[in-house]
């Protein structure tokens, strides 16, 4: 069901959502509603600025309300909360290792410099807080200064009834990372989807999951407990309903007139195809990236198929046409043009296309093994998603046309246990046999039945599981050395029958396997900025009065993904800096800023 336009749904008091309005002055127009737009309208709001927020689809919360909401912020007081110990001297070494050239070392420390701050106005200021968990590895643990827990925060629940009907507004989570057919889920619920907890502890956990869920329903017609990406998303939009900042749905911004003077800009805005014109003395573009932009993708990410993309709808591109015609360029620098993350697709019953992006649920468990087409296994499957998704594409540049798509195989107790992609462990041969039957998932009652099924060469096939299972039933991978890092070993499952918590034999029938693409989840290629995310024009000077944040900027991670949370991190910090810019001073809350001890 289409959402209606954001201005007929009143807020949770009961009044109608703040307007903008034909010859508005403004501080700050935010483009795009994404996380990262939502936050620089936020700051603009804590700092007592005119502020509005234009969004050109139904909703609020971009790719980042799909995400598990993880924040890459390091150094801030949360660390010691859970006992971690960290210096910018260690972050910095980390990144430098990581990221290197790939972007410039004084953006990377600006970042730093910032992060506690701008945790601590968003806390102080928003319906926004953070926690670390005890365990949150960065994802390159080999390099120097990484850490296992402290650097990645995310955010506590939201209680979605505090937004009143405004909740529909918020995009909702991809179905096929819910339950009980919608059902949000916290880090806590998975691990006990996945049996990681007493079999009568998680029944009991799950069944008052669900209780709460079914009431919540019956009341609401929507879950309003809101959790990870959703929860974020969420606590902004209260935020800034509560500061009466206007956040127009179903609009877009079609064209920009840059003055000479401190007026700013001149801003033609189109709100359901009626037009009307602000004026704005900081643009602030947040639109997701160019990750949906035909003639962008095409140049940028050729040989891509738009439907391996598992984003939100609205970074469609039309933004940057506009940054273009200010006079922004693209940085160059970075590693990729994109962020990856291995892929698989199933038609929906209404007919639309689900994308689930293969983060930790599976590949990286014990019984896992992936091939391309020839039959061969040619990565490691416990590695970072970005990493996977990169070999997938240079093996296929390697050799064409051999693993787009891969396939993700699986035993009996591999499907049993940890499920395969949209398919949830435990599942009844009858539900199976479903998810046969809609060719999502491929079944072989042997390695020469699933290699049928798969169209590869049975013998290729079956040597490969071969030369796998002999080193992983003593727990070893003397080919692609799964395991390597305190990441992939996390990622993992303890309990093992191998004693390793990536490797066991793929050797019970029946014999299972899911297709894998390399999905864009989000653009690395952006805006030049400079420290404070002002863009930067062909010549290299700042442009007055225009910022780029989230995926619209120059990713400070050059295309790598060190850590989780390295682009909502970003998004956040640097929304924070852009504003910061424009007030010319720390923002109210900054005086309480805390960090690690030792930080400094």
């Amino acid at each position: 069901m289409t959402t209606p336009p954001a201005t007929t749904i009143p807020t949770a008091d009961g009044d109608a959502p703040a307007a903008l309005n034909t010859g508005d002055e403004l501080d700050v127009l935010v483009v795009g509603a994404g996380g990262a737009g939502l936050s620089a309208a936020v700051f603009a709001a804590i700092a007592g600025l005119r502020t509005a927020v234009i969004e050109r689809t139904e909703r609020v919360g971009g790719t980042t309300a799909f995400t598990a909401g993880t924040t890459w912020v390091p150094g801030t007081h949360h660390a010691e909360e859970v006992g971690a110990e960290d210096s910018r001297a260690q972050v910095r070494a980390f990144l430098d290792a990581a990221v290197g050239a790939h972007s410039p070392a004084g953006l990377r420390e600006r970042f730093l410099e910032l992060g506690p701050e701008a945790v601590a106005v968003m806390e102080a200021g928003s319906h926004v807080s953070y926690r670390a968990r005890a365990m949150h590895p960065d994802y390159l643990t080999e390099l120097p200064g990484a850490r296992l827990f402290g650097r990645a925060l995310e955010p506590y629940p939201f209680d979605g009834t505090l937004l009143g009907r405004r909740l529909t507004l918020v995009r909702n989570p991809l179905p096929e990372f819910t339950v009980f057919d919608g059902m949000s889920l916290e880090r806590d619920d998975i691990g006990h989807l996945l049996g990681a907890h007493p079999q009568d502890e998680s029944r009991s956990h799950l069944l008052a999951l669900r209780r709460a869920y079914r009431d919540a329903i019956d009341e609401y017609g929507a879950d309003t407990r809101r959790t990870m990406g959703n929860a974020l998303i969420a606590g902004l939009l209260h935020t800034l309903d509560e500061a009466r900042v206007p956040v127009l749905t179903h609009s877009e911004v079609t064209s920009v007139t840059s003055e000479d003077d401190e007026a700013g800009h001149q801003v033609v805005i189109s709100e359901n195809g009626h037009e009307f014109t602000v004026r704005a003395r900081n643009l602030v573009f947040a639109s997701g990236g160019f990750n949906r932009s035909p003639e962008r993708r095409a140049k940028m990410l050729p040989n891509h198929d738009l439907d391996w993309c598992p984003g939100a709808p609205g970074h469609t591109g039309q933004a940057h046409d506009l940054v273009d015609s200010l006079g922004g360029r693209y940085g160059t620098s970075a590693l990729a043009h994109t962020y990856y993350a291995p892929v698989s697709r199933r038609r929906r019953s209404d007919g639309s296309w689900a994308v689930f992006p293969h983060f930790v649920m599976d590949r990286a468990k014990p019984h896992m093994v992936v091939v391309d087409q020839n039959g061969y296994r040619y990565l490691n499957e416990s590695t970072s998603y970005h990493l996977f998704g990169l070999r997938m594409v240079q093996h296929d540049h390697e050799n064409p046309g051999r693993s787009i798509p891969s396939f993700l195989i699986t035993d009996a107790e591999g499907m049993r246990r940890y499920g395969l992609g949209m398919i949830h462990p435990f599942q009844s041969e009858r539900k199976l046999a479903a998810h046969v039957e809609s060719g999502y998932l491929l079944r072989g009652d042997s390695i020469t039945e699933l290699a049928q099924a798969l169209g590869v060469p049975a013998d290729e096939l079956s040597r490969t599981i071969e030369r796998t299972n002999g080193p992983a039933a003593r727990g070893e991978d003397p080919d692609f050395h799964r395991g390597a890092n305190d990441y992939e070993r996390f990622n993992g499952d303890s309990g093992s029958e191998t004693g390793h918590p990536n490797v066991a034999p793929v050797d019970g029938a029946p014999y299972y396997a899911v297709r894998l693409f390399p999905g864009d989840i989000g653009a690395a290629t952006g805006y030049l900025t400079d420290e404070s995310a002002t863009v930067l024009d062909q010549s290299g000077l700042r442009m007055r009065g225009v910022y780029a944040v989230g995926n619209d900027m120059q990713s400070v991670m050059g295309g790598v993904y060190p850590a989780p949370g390295i682009t909502i991190g970003p998004g956040l910090v640097f929304a924070y800096a852009a504003v910061r810019d424009i007030l010319g001073r720390p923002l109210p809350g900054a005086e309480g800023t805390r960090t690690v001890a030792g930080w400094e």
